[in-house]
């Protein structure tokens, strides 16, 4: 393993990010990850690819990749040593070319070093500009569809007086005995409760309680990868979810289950029909922890 191969693997397992996390967030293969942390770069589709792939890995795991190629610069391959082809050498002409043409034939595989550079380069922007606005877009839909518990508990209370309201009128227009009991008031349901109770960096926890189900349900607003295990590390889902597409399971008999999520701002979880208001909508992945405290 190479010195940088090293840097860059210890930073992504200090924050708890496997091979397929980071394939996930990276769209990079899981094969030239690994080539990368090995300092295999001969299998990489070129340089140009190994240094972008470098700076894709660098940048998932929140290290400078500018730093990084200073740093490494003897180990990081280099665009500019790539030799001309060799056979271009071995051509051989009948008439020597003149001078101003010599120069032209010589320095054309540089122009089109450079342009390649270019086109790649804006290639990558126009990728990172694409992802910063669907990361927008994604973060302005989930501030759309959350409702404050608040909004809910008001409508809840409005409800109720109109049931009182409605009873009282009824009891009112029905005469009642003088040795008949009034029947004793109903008992209300337990309302369910999902609270926040604590977050330790890409780890957060929340609490289910004043309901008898527990039903999770994994929207995918876009491609993103979702693990589900439950607190003795059985695992009951593990794989990417395509765009649009719904992942629902019943864990009423666990008592804590953890999600990890690949891709936070393209993921939803409703916790039995209600929304989990994320604490942090851009930071990926994360680990949602849910302790469910049965009735």
């Amino acid at each position: 393993m190479s010195e940088l191969g090293n840097r860059l693997k210890q930073a992504r397992e200090e924050r708890n990010i496997s091979l397929d996390d980071l394939q996930a967030i990276t769209k990079i293969q899981k094969r030239y990850l690994l080539g990368i942390e090995e300092g295999n770069y001969s299998m990489m589709p070129g340089k140009f690819y190994a240094r972008a792939f470098i700076k894709q890995y660098a940048e998932a795991v929140n290290l400078n990749a500018d730093d990084l190629f200073e740093e490494f610069k003897n180990e990081v391959p280099t665009t500019y040593k790539e030799d001309v082809p060799e056979q271009l050498s071995r051509v051989k002409t009948q008439r020597e070319l003149p001078k101003t043409a010599s120069k032209f034939v010589e320095l054309l595989p540089k122009f089109g070093l450079i342009l390649l550079i270019l086109i790649i380069a804006v290639g990558f922007w126009i990728w990172r500009q694409n992802a910063a606005v669907n990361d927008q877009e994604n973060e302005n839909e989930t501030n759309i569809t959350e409702v404050n518990d608040s909004e809910f508990e008001k409508i809840d209370n409005v409800a109720s007086e109109d049931e009182t309201e409605t009873e009282t009128e009824i009891t009112d227009e029905e005469p009642v005995a003088d040795d008949e009991e009034s029947a004793p008031p109903e008992e209300e349901k337990p309302v369910q409760t999902l609270t926040f109770k604590e977050v330790n960096g890409s780890n957060t926890v929340y609490e289910l309680s004043g309901t008898d189900k527990f039903e999770l349900e994994v929207i995918a607003k876009d491609r993103t990868w979702v693990g589900i295990k439950n607190g003795k590390g059985k695992t009951f889902f593990g794989e990417e979810i395509p765009k649009g597409e719904t992942q629902a399971n019943d864990f009423s008999a666990e008592s804590e289950i953890t999600v990890r999520v690949g891709n936070v701002p393209g993921t939803d979880l409703k916790i039995n029909g209600e929304l989990l208001k994320y604490e942090d909508t851009k930071k990926t992945p994360q680990n949602i922890t849910i302790i469910y405290m049965k009735e």
